[in-house]
C-alpha cells in the first residue's frame, strides 16, 4: 500500500489587504434612512423657535447643510476606523466609497426639506408646518423600520412591531419638542 507522503506545513504568507471594504449588504445601508429621517425630525423641532421669525427656506438648507456635514462625519470615521495598508490613491478611492455610502442619510431628510419648501412657497404658518413634518417623519420611521425589518427576514408581525420601536423615536422627539416649547 502507498503511503502518503508527509506534508511539512509551509510557512504562511501575509494575506494581502483586500483591495476595497467589502460591499455593505442591502439591509446595512437602510440605517441611514433611520437615521436622516431622526435627524430631519430633531432639527425641525429645533430650529422652529417659538416667537422667533419664521424662515422655512434658511430651515431648509439647515437640514440639507446638517446632513451632509453628518453624513461626512460618518463616512469618515468609517473609513478611519478600517485603514488599511495600501497607496494614497487607494486610501482615497476607499475614503470616496465611505463618503458616498451615506447618501442615505441625506436621502432621508429629503421629506422635511421638500415640505420646508413648499411651506415657504405658500406661506405656511410654522406651528403647522412642524406639526405636521414630525408626524410625517414618525410615520416615514415606521416604515423604514417595517421595511429593513423584513429586507433582513422577519416575519410580518416582527417587522411591524419593529417599525413601532423606531417610530417611538419619532414619538419622542414629538413629547420632546411638546415639553421644551
Amino acid at each position: 500500500m502507498n503511503e502518503p507522503m508527509p506534508t511539512t506545513p509551509q510557512p504562511t504568507q501575509p494575506q494581502p489587504a483586500a483591495p476595497f471594504p467589502p460591499p455593505r449588504r442591502g439591509a446595512d445601508w437602510m440605517f441611514g434612512g433611520v437615521y436622516g429621517t431622526v435627524l430631519a425630525s430633531g432639527l425641525l423641532a429645533a430650529l422652529d423657535q417659538k416667537g422667533g421669525d419664521y424662515t422655512p427656506f434658511y430651515d431648509a438648507s439647515w437640514v440639507l447643510v446638517t446632513a451632509a456635514a453628518a453624513g461626512l462625519a460618518h463616512g469618515y470615521s468609517h473609513h478611519m476606523t478600517t485603514h488599511q495598508r495600501g497607496s494614497a490613491a487607494h486610501r482615497w478611492h476607499v475614503l470616496v466609497r465611505a463618503l458616498w455610502n451615506e447618501w442615505p442619510m441625506i436621502a432621508a431628510t429629503l421629506p422635511t426639506v421638500l415640505l420646508l419648501v413648499v411651506a415657504g412657497i405658500a406661506h405656511w404658518d410654522s406651528p403647522g408646518v412642524t406639526a405636521v413634518g414630525l408626524g410625517l417623519n414618525t410615520a416615514l420611521l415606521f416604515a423604514w423600520g417595517s421595511f429593513v425589518a423584513l429586507r433582513v427576514g422577519y416575519r410580518i408581525g416582527s417587522s411591524l412591531l419593529i417599525g413601532l420601536a423606531d417610530a417611538t423615536i419619532g414619538l419622542a422627539i414629538i413629547v420632546a419638542n411638546a415639553l421644551i416649547k
